[in-house]
């Protein structure tokens, strides 16, 4: 069986593609009437599937999983437990979760692949969904504690963006009541083409074809 895709799409960090190859060459393994035990990279194939929040596949995995695997190989365990987390939508569990496992080399920069996109994919739920939102709840989405959340400088960990962190996009906290004011990013429209831009284009082209 050639893992050699599979192996490349890790070591480039294509962590969305890991699935469909996974996915694939256990089709292929079937189909050969190969039968793999603890060979298998079952950990990856699961975070795989979680990674592109396909629970229903990982689920399926899991329970095509044999039990022997189960109780012989605990990582594969502790990557099921963030799938139950994501499957009862139990935010703060998936980073109890991700934090509660001592993960192996394998495994360790998927898994913080995975953390990366989930907080960041909290951060937007938060963004889209909040005007206001307390610090207890916010602490809950992005796996911190609430003695933390309440630290300025905490502050500027967890709510880093690509280019730039959420207080220098006007998110706020009342001290007071420990509320955080939610500042909504600018909704960009895209411009109309001027009709006779368009025209230029369409004769320009037309030139440039005769």
């Amino acid at each position: 069986m050639d893992f050699s895709l599979l192996n490349e799409a890790l070591a480039s960090k294509s962590y969305e593609r890991v699935a469909d190859f996974c996915d694939e060459l256990m089709l292929q393994a079937a189909a050969q009437g190969i039968i793999f035990q603890n060979e298998w990279p079952y950990s990856i194939h699961l975070l795989g599937h979680l990674y592109i929040n396909d629970v229903n596949s990982a689920r399926f995995l899991w329970k095509s999983i044999p039990l022997p695997i189960k109780e012989n190989q605990p990582e594969i365990v502790a990557v099921w437990k963030l799938g139950q987390r994501l499957w009862t939508r139990d935010y703060a569990g998936v980073h109890e979760a991700i934090r509660g496992f001592n993960w192996s080399a394998d495994v360790l920069s998927f898994v913080v692949a995975f953390s990366e996109m989930y907080t960041k994919k909290m951060f937007d739920l938060l963004l889209s969904a909040y005007s206001t939102i307390s610090v207890t709840d916010t602490a809950l989405f992005l796996g911190m504690s609430e003695e933390d959340a309440t630290n300025s400088c905490s502050f500027r960990q967890w709510i880093l963006l690509p280019t730039a962190d959420a207080l220098q996009h006007g998110w706020t906290v009342d001290p007071a009541s420990q509320m955080l004011t939610v500042k909504k990013l600018p909704v960009v429209r895209k411009q109309k083409l001027d009709p006779s831009k368009l025209q230029q284009l369409t004769e320009y082209v037309f030139q440039l074809e005769h």
